[in-house]
C-alpha cells in the first residue's frame, strides 16, 4: 500500500476505510492505575485530507469536550473521504480532576512542544506534537472562557493569513479575532510545524451552553463540507448572522470591589458610555454604574457576582476589520 493509503500512529496501522480507538497513554496515577486517552481515527475508503479535532486542552474546559463528543456521537468524525483524528480530551489528568492545570501546576496550552523527558505537561505536550500533530492537514481546536468568564463563540486566529481568514469564514462563527501566537502554545507550536489552526473559543469552564456547543458542531459540519469530507446525510446550513471580523479589544476593568451585575447580553452591540453593569456593596450604601469604555460588541462578559478592582469585567471590540463572511 503507499502512503496515503496506509499510515502509522501511536502505534497503530491504519488502512483506508479502517476505524480504529487508540490509546494516548503517557502516564500512570500515583496509585499505579494506567489511564488511556482515547483516540478515534475514521478513515475513508477514499483517499483525502486529514483533520484533526482536539478539545480539552485545559482541563476545566468541559464545552469544548462536549463539542468534539457531539461531533463523534452524531457520526460526523465519519468522513466521505480523507480521514478524520478525534481527541475529546488531550488533559486528561486536569479533566478528571475538574483543574485547568496539570497535576504538576503547569498549563499544558504553555509548555509546547514540550519535549520526552521534561516535566508531565511537557511530555503530553511532546507527543501529541510528534505523534498525532504532523497527520494533520488542518486542526479544529476546540476551547472555552476561563472560570466565572463568558466568552461569546469565536474562531481566533492570527492576522495576513488569507487561508485562515477563508476556512475561518466557512466555520461561521459569529465573531473571529485576530490574536497573536502566544509563546509556547499549541496553536503557535501547529503554525511553526506549517499546520493550519482555527481556534475555537466560547462559553465559560464547568459549564456547557446549548448555542455554544452548536455553533462548535454546526461550524465544524461546515468546515469538513468544504473540504469535501462531510458524509452526505449531514446537512448544512447557513450562519444566522454575518461574522464579525476583529481587530482591536480591550478590556473594561472593575474600579472598585464588591458585588457585580451585568445589564447587558453577550456578543450585543453597545455604544461608548452605555451602563454594561453595576458593583454595589452588601449594605446598600453604594452603587457605581459601570460604563462602556469604547463603541463595539460585547464578546467577554464576568458572570462572577463578586469582584475585586481591577477584575476584567467586559471584553469590548474597538476596531473591525473589513473581512465579512
Amino acid at each position: 500500500m503507499s502512503e496515503k493509503e496506509i499510515f502509522e500512529i501511536l502505534g497503530e496501522k491504519i488502512a483506508l476505510g479502517e476505524s480504529i480507538e487508540a490509546s494516548f497513554g503517557v502516564a500512570k496515577l500515583h496509585s499505579t492505575n494506567t489511564i488511556d486517552v482515547p483516540v478515534l481515527i475514521e478513515r475513508s475508503k477514499i483517499p483525502g485530507p486529514t483533520v484533526l479535532i482536539t478539545a480539552g486542552i485545559h482541563g476545566d474546559e468541559v464545552n469544548g469536550v462536549e463539542i468534539v463528543r457531539q461531533i463523534i456521537a452524531k457520526g460526523i468524525n465519519k468522513p466521505k473521504k480523507g480521514t478524520i483524528i478525534c481527541v475529546p480530551v488531550i488533559n486528561i489528568f486536569g479533566f478528571i480532576h475538574m483543574n485547568r492545570e496539570f497535576p504538576d501546576g503547569r498549563d499544558l496550552n504553555r509548555v509546547f512542544p514540550g519535549g520526552k523527558s521534561g516535566s508531565l505537561a511537557g511530555r503530553v505536550a511532546h507527543k501529541l506534537m510528534t505523534e498525532i500533530v504532523p497527520h494533520a492537514d488542518l486542526i479544529l481546536d476546540f476551547h472555552t472562557g476561563g472560570a466565572k468568564r463568558f466568552n461569546s463563540p469565536q474562531i481566533r486566529i492570527k492576522k495576513n493569513n488569507s487561508n485562515l481568514n477563508e476556512l475561518a469564514k466557512t466555520f461561521g462563527a459569529p465573531f473571529v479575532l485576530y490574536s497573536k501566537n502566544i509563546k509556547k502554545s499549541f496553536r503557535n507550536s501547529c503554525d511553526k510545524l506549517g499546520i493550519p489552526i482555527l481556534l475555537f473559543e466560547g462559553g465559560k469552564s464547568f459549564h456547557i451552553d446549548n448555542n455554544v456547543t452548536n455553533t462548535g458542531v454546526n461550524g465544524t459540519k461546515r468546515v469538513l463540507n468544504s473540504l469535501g469530507m462531510l458524509n452526505n446525510s449531514f446537512k448544512v446550513s447557513k450562519p444566522k448572522k454575518t461574522g464579525i471580523f476583529i481587530e482591536e479589544s480591550k478590556w473594561v476593568r472593575a474600579n472598585f470591589s464588591g458585588m457585580f451585575k451585568n445589564t447587558v447580553s453577550i456578543s450585543s452591540k453597545v455604544n461608548k458610555g452605555d451602563v454594561i453593569g453595576n458593583i454595589t456593596d452588601p449594605y446598600g450604601k453604594f452603587n457605581h454604574f459601570v460604563k462602556a469604555s469604547a463603541s463595539g460588541y460585547i464578546i467577554n462578559v464576568n458572570e462572577s457576582p463578586i469582584v475585586y478592582q481591577g477584575d476584567a469585567l467586559f471584553h469590548i471590540t474597538t476596531k473591525l476589520s473589513d473581512e465579512a463572511l
